[in-house]
């Protein structure tokens, strides 16, 4: 599956931001999808994670209560709904694509899409 991720951008702290990743391929909805960041001189790290039919969504401590990740498996896109942006938040966002486990390791899955960059400001 090829992933391309878009919405992302400058924002002020305190503001939303809604990330979308369009996939290509008919077996998108058998795959787990997830949302990762990577800040400059950081690892990349989960924000969050859905199983295939988005029943089971699992976020890192710094996203619950902040961020929604959804998906639609008929139009092939996952969401990442970003609210009360803070400067910490600042990262290259990528989703992810796995045919198989819920991994919060990135070498668990095995595509991703180019990044999208979201800036936020104090």
């Amino acid at each position: 599956v090829q992933l391309q991720a878009f919405g992302g951008g400058p924002v002020q702290a305190g503001g939303s931001l809604r990330l979308s990743c369009a996939a290509s391929g008919r077996t998108f909805s058998t795959y787990v999808m997830a949302w990762f960041r990577q800040a400059p001189g950081k690892e990349r790290e989960l924000v969050a994670r859905m199983s295939w039919s988005g029943g089971a969504t699992n976020y890192a401590d710094s996203a619950k209560g902040r961020f929604t990740a959804s998906r639609d498996n008929a139009k092939n896109t996952v969401y990442l709904q970003m609210n009360s942006l803070k400067p910490e938040d600042t990262a290259v966002y990528y989703c992810a694509a796995a045919r198989s486990g819920l991994s919060s390791n990135a070498s668990g899955y095995d595509s991703w899409g180019q990044g999208t960059q979201v800036t936020v400001s104090s």
